[in-house]
């Protein structure tokens, strides 16, 4: 440090602009992987920070609950601390009071593979702890100034204020996990926008809201074991729109309205006063569980268009973005945590190589192309796809179809630690690009599915109506829950994705077959030409809607 009022200056292995859960989960994960790396976090919040901390991506699923137990260490905390999930639950309930006579899709019992719903306010003051006592510089408090990148081996440097005092730091990396604020996409101008136009409005509660209270049938409150669907992500979906519920660790619940732009105006619903309005038009029962005075408001915040891209996310000169810094897709299926975990375990292999004198820059370009295409495919699970929220007989087949689609191809290669076996994911090309087709096909046809049954005057099949569409009783789709944490050597990993696929071919001509007894002439969106010849597909047991 120099004399006076001069400005303190130190070096580091790498920066991290950004404290929240994206930027302390790569700077763990750096020290577990090379404990002798120097990582410096620049955070603009003081810890620790408020539990129930205002911020999307609570619920974790398969991919974000693998990297934060396992790849992090921390599934002590998450047992001990944060609340077990008892999986997704999806309710098509618009305007109805009887929840317990409305379709209702989910488990009965919990899956194997765990995942939890996450305080982030709580998460996140552990993180900073866990990163301090692992000698990550945690610098909260602070306010990035200025940002120098250089393209020549000189390090970038970082200014900040702390304290009042004015600070730089140096060093080889830089990775942004600023979240929106997006320090170094609006320095380079990499924002990119997306033409998936959906609007969010969410606020938190005290007090846990439990739908046990929402029906006096025992049969229906003892059809889940435990009896405990206030531990799901509840899911109460209507057309154009879905309505999450999100129990936190802290004593509050996490609420959310999402929704098509087109189809319900964030005008509509953009102070707390209007959401509660508009959801006692399509939510009824969920509103008069709220207006208790006991869910007492604690927060309210909206944002309009929340889905974007970015043009670049890694560089061969050093820097990066993690994290809602880089891309957005949407919250339903809460994928938020799993594209941490993919992007902060490409960052860290960049790092690694680079630190062991390897070529590095060539990766960078590798490891883009394979996030941006997970991307865009995962894109495709949304994309003009909330008209089919609320229909009971197409949107449980859709959530069925994106798990297995999730399930056989992305979260194996995470959940198995593949991600950056080059050779391996060449082999697998194929077999990717295989279910990449299949999905696009299949949500093309569920679209017109939907579209259909809207034109028909019908939002789904009334023999539905009170059922529990139960997945836990899929014996194969319980089985992939299951074997997502096998660890397999290559040569058996690679015959698993090849069997996940013609899984999907079997699972892609039901559906065909079902939308084609609703509608015969229905448009197939050339899934049909996709498919092998019925003696060619996997024989499995039928799912309830193929056997109902």
């Amino acid at each position: 440090m120099n004399d006076g009022n001069a400005t303190m200056q130190t070096t580091h292995d790498v920066i991290v602009l950004g404290g929240g859960l994206a930027g302390l989960s790569l700077a763990i994960q750096l020290k577990r992987r090379d404990p002798a790396i120097d990582v410096a976090v620049i955070e603009r919040r003081a810890h620790p920070v408020r539990e129930a901390a205002h911020k999307v991506g609570e619920s974790t699923v398969e991919i974000g609950a693998h990297y934060f137990a396992n790849v992090l260490g921390l599934r002590e905390h998450l047992d001990a601390e944060q609340i077990r999930k008892f999986g997704f639950r999806f309710f098509f309930s618009e305007g109805r009071r009887d929840i317990d006579r409305c379709t209702e899709l989910g488990v009965s019992r919990i899956l194997p593979t765990p995942s939890w719903q996450i305080d982030r306010g709580r998460f996140e003051n552990f993180l900073g702890e866990r990163a301090r006592a692992l000698g990550v510089r945690f610098h909260d408090g602070a306010v990035v100034r200025s940002i120098e990148l250089r393209e020549d081996d000189a390090p970038h440097v970082v200014g900040f204020e702390q304290a009042g005092a004015t600070q730089t730091a140096s060093a080889p990396w830089v990775v942004d996990a600023s979240g929106r604020a997006g320090l170094i996409k609006r320095k380079l101008d990499l924002a990119e926008g997306n033409d998936h136009d959906a609007n969010a409005v969410w606020w938190r509660v005290d007090g846990i809201v439990d739908p046990k209270l929402w029906s006096d049938d025992a049969d229906w409150q003892a059809r889940c074991t435990p009896p405990d669907r206030w531990r799901s992500t509840n899911h109460m979906c209507g057309r154009g729109y879905w309505f999450w519920l999100i129990p936190l660790s802290s004593g509050a619940h996490s609420l959310g309205i999402v929704c098509d732009a087109k189809l319900h105006p964030l005008e509509t619903m953009n102070t707390h006063e209007k959401a509660m309005g508009w959801l006692r038009t399509h939510q009824p029962r969920v509103a008069e569980a709220l207006d208790k005075p006991e869910h007492a408001l604690q927060d309210f915040l909206f944002l309009r268009h929340f889905s974007y891209g970015c043009r670049q996310v890694f560089s061969g000169h050093r820097w990066a973005l993690t994290g809602e810094a880089g891309v957005f897709l949407d919250p339903f299926y809460s994928p938020g945590s799993d594209f941490i975990a993919i992007s902060n375990t490409l960052v860290c292999d960049l790092i690694a190589r680079d630190r062991a004198g390897k070529a590095f820059a060539p990766y960078a370009d590798i490891y883009q192309q394979l996030y941006f295409g997970f991307y865009e495919n995962t894109l495709t699970l949304y994309q003009d796809q909330y008209a089919l929220f609320g229909d009971a007989q197409v949107m449980p087949v859709k959530v069925i179809w994106d798990y297995t689609y999730y399930w056989s191809l992305l979260a194996p290669l995470v959940c198995g630690e593949k991600l950056t076996e080059i050779q391996l994911l060449g082999r697998l090309r194929p077999q990717f690009e295989r279910g990449r087709d299949l999905n696009l096909a299949m949500q093309a046809l569920l679209r017109t599915w939907g579209e259909r049954n809207d034109a028909a005057g019908r939002v789904g099949d009334a023999a539905l109506d009170g059922r529990l569409l139960d997945q836990f009783n899929i014996d194969w789709f319980h089985e992939m829950n299951r074997a997502l944490h096998d660890l397999l050597d290559n040569a058996t990993f690679e015959q698993r994705i090849r069997d996940n696929v013609a899984r999907m071919d079997w699972l892609a001509a039901e559906i065909l077959q079902r939308a084609r007894d609703t509608h015969p002439d229905i448009d197939d969106h050339g899934l049909a030409a996709l498919l092998p010849a019925p003696a060619e597909r996997a024989s499995l047991a039928p799912v309830w809607y193929a056997a109902a």
